[in-house]
């Protein structure tokens, strides 16, 4: 137990150092035109080290702004938010692609005969067969699925199941807010992450790699480094990028995370006002019908 306490305490130690030493040397991770760089990003995207930078830079941001400056902290939380309503906002237009995708695809396939959509935008050519843009809509649907996660949690939107939190004080929902956060949501969400970022790159160069694999042992393996970007499908003339699902997890568990901490400060801080703070700067989207904007602003916890 000592040993752990030793360790813990020693990487805290060691993240301000990790972090200069990053940002001072941008070419040893992010030099990708050489294969010990790319190793390198890899290692360190999901390791201790990192874990432990982030870790220690929620902490001390936490603590500056609940002992000095309770702005920094609200502003943090305005810039989190944004950005995730931004992205969401943005990735749901995937929705109406997907269903004009479907509309296109049922006529022309059903009504017309044709094989094949070609498009040529700017000069350009592309041309894929009908069961390519077919079963590219699950990937149009993976990005509303993964881009507006985030976007869905900061408009309350999201699914709920209430065993006795409606009925709680409001500092004491704040509480059960943040033990959620620490206890559910980080721990889940970083775990997912870890085994998510490897299985990515695996789908994208060679050699494979893991979440157990050393730097030393990647080091080697840069030898023999080799993009090889997935690109089979399930069926000879389907959707063939089905490594951008892989991309889309890992882009999921980053948006998940940063709302994570979000919603932590936001609770910190609700909790440290009291009730007259809740919902402070929220960016709730509008839909014109008062009716309905009370009945969302309800379910959201918002008022």
């Amino acid at each position: 137990m000592i040993d752990f306490i030793v360790w813990v305490l020693q990487n805290f130690a060691l993240a301000p150092y990790n972090l200069l030493l990053a940002i001072t040397n941008p070419g040893a991770w992010l030099n990708w035109s050489q294969p010990e760089a790319v190793m390198r990003f890899i290692y360190y995207g999901a390791s201790v080290e990192f874990f432990f930078v982030v870790f220690t830079t929620f902490l001390v941001i936490t603590a500056v702004g609940v002992f000095w400056r309770r702005e920094i902290l609200w502003g943090c939380v305005r810039v989190l938010e944004t950005f995730a309503n931004a992205v969401g906002r943005t990735a749901a237009w995937a929705g109406l692609v997907m269903v004009l995708i479907q509309v296109m695809i049922v006529f022309l396939q059903r009504i017309f005969r044709v094989a094949e959509i070609q498009l040529g935008p700017l000069g350009t050519a592309f041309s894929m067969d009908l069961s390519w843009w077919a079963e590219g809509l699950k990937f149009q649907n993976a990005i509303v699925v993964c881009l507006c996660v985030a976007y869905t949690f900061v408009q309350g939107s999201h699914v709920r199941v209430d065993l006795f939190y409606s009925t709680v004080k409001f500092r004491t929902k704040r509480v059960i807010d943040m033990f959620g956060c620490l206890v559910f949501m980080m721990p889940a969400i970083v775990l997912t992450y870890m085994y998510s970022w490897f299985f990515m790159w695996r789908h994208l160069m060679t050699p494979a790699v893991t979440s157990t694999s050393d730097l030393d042992r990647m080091m080697m393996q840069s030898r023999i480094f080799r993009w090889n970007v997935e690109t089979i499908g399930f069926s000879p003339n389907g959707f063939n990028a089905y490594f951008l699902f892989k991309v889309l997890i890992v882009m999921f568990c980053l948006l998940v995370f940063i709302q994570a901490v979000s919603f932590f400060w936001r609770s910190l801080l609700e909790w440290i006002e009291g009730e007259e703070s809740a919902g402070k700067y929220l960016d709730l989207d509008k839909t014109g019908d008062e009716a309905e904007d009370l009945e969302h602003a309800i379910h959201s916890g918002s008022t």
